[in-house]
This record gives C-alpha cells, structure tokens and sequence, in this order.
C-alpha cells in the first residue's frame, strides 16, 4: 500500500461507520491522520471506532448529516476533541427505493434529497469557515456515476448526485484563491450496504454498465480520496474523478 502523508492532518469522514466511509477512515488513518467519524447509526459507528482504534486516533460523533443544528453541533464538537479541521469527506448517503418517477413516493424523493444533497451543504458550509481561518484545508464530497449518466428507477439518488457534482464546482470556485482544494469522485457501484436498498435487478444492471466487469473496491475508492485529501493535491479543485471502471469516460 503506497502511504500518502497525512502526518498531523485532522479529518470529518461522514458515514465513517461502514462501506466507502469506513474504508476511507481507515486509509486515512494509515496515512498519520486522527480521524472524526461521524454516522448516524450510534451502535454501527461505536462498533467501528473500536475497530478501528488500534490504526489511530478517531473521535466518533453521533450526527445526522441532513439536520444544520446537528451538523453545526458536531462541528463545534469535532473541534473542541481535535483542535482543527484539515480535511472533510462528504460520503454519507443513501440509495432509496427503486421506482418510476411518477410511482416515485413523494416523501422517499425528499428524504434521498435531505440526506444526499442537503447533508452535503451543510457539512461543507459548517466546516469551511474554519479552513479560510487557516488557509488550508481539503474537501471531497462522494457523488456517484449516476450523477453523471441518471440511472432509471433512480431519479432521487441520480439528481442528488448530479447536484453535489454542481455544488462542489460552485464551492471549489469560491475558494480557489486559497490553500483549499474542493473535488468531488464519481465511483461505480461497489457492494456495500447501501446495495441492500436496491432489487436484485438493479444490482445486474449497473453491473452491465462496468466495462471492468466487475464491481469497485471500497479500499480502490479509499485510495483515490486519500490523495485528494493530502497535501500532494495541491493544484487539483473542481475538478470531477471519476472511478468508474470505464462506465464514464469523460
């Protein structure tokens, strides 16, 4: 495993107790960094953080990503433990149910939404104040290939990926004239949990649509982030990586 330094950094992974997030918290630690890991699953992230405490430091904050008041507090949280805020990765989410768009339950819509898009801006607008502060800081935000392409059965998780993929260009522009580095990756379909919400046929699917024949790695998309989130990515921003395994190329 190639190490990329993280020495000193401190780290917000959201969604840090299992798939994409959890992998991520544990490069990130392998690497030198102390790691916040926020979830909204208090039982799930208590049982990473023992886990995963013997690599590193980790701060575990019970939040949920898609209500300001409880993001802000795990903010203000996250700093009194770790003193500052060098990275965020913004990965929590959900896929939601499969449906047409008009058999597509209206609340279900609005919850995919909440979650995926809005807890992006929120986590990213209570954190970003304290890197202007210090003039450095890294943020990755986890989209999806559906952002890109729209998958059917999927338009709630398919716009909400789209619309983190705009919202990071937009904040990458606003901070580019400083030591901050906002990208977003666009990962395929790797089996996590969040496959338990989709139908078999789904999962046959967004296989198909793999020229690699095969689904992600989470350690592949860990890897990917942990550069991003070093001090090495220093001229990258706004910029959309893709790992797709050859579904999108551009």
């Amino acid at each position: 495993m190639h190490k990329f330094d993280l020495s000193g950094r401190t780290a917000i992974v959201t969604g840090a107790a299992q798939g994409f997030g959890r992998a991520i918290t544990e490069r990130f630690l392998q690497s030198g960094a102390e790691v916040a890991m926020w979830d909204v699953d208090p039982a799930e992230l208590d049982k990473a953080a023992r886990e995963v405490s013997s690599l590193g430091r980790v701060h575990p904050v019970q939040v949920d990503v898609s209500n300001l008041e409880a993001v802000n507090a795990a903010t203000a949280d996250t700093l009194k433990a770790l003193g500052k805020i060098d990275i965020l990765v913004g990965n929590a989410g959900i896929a939601g149910p499969n449906h047409t768009v008009w058999d597509y339950p209206v609340d279900e819509w609005r919850r995919v939404i909440e979650i995926n898009l809005f807890g992006i801006y929120y986590t990213n607008r209570a954190v970003v104040p304290h890197m202007i502060e210090r003039n450095y800081g890294r943020i990755v935000n986890i989209a999806s290939v559906a952002g890109k392409e729209g998958n059917p059965n999927a338009s709630a998780y398919s716009s909400s990926k789209a619309a983190v993929i705009a919202f990071t260009k937009s904040l990458a522009k606003e901070l580019a004239d400083r030591d901050i580095a906002v990208n977003v990756v666009t990962p395929a379909a790797a089996k996590t949990r969040i496959f338990d919400q989709m139908t078999p046929e789904f999962h046959k699917f967004m296989l198909s649509k793999i020229p690699r024949g095969r689904f992600l790695r989470i350690e592949e998309l860990a890897s990917m982030v942990t550069w991003l989130a070093s001090e090495e990515n220093s001229f990258a921003t706004g910029s959309v990586f893709d790992i797709s395994g050859g579904r999108s190329t551009y």
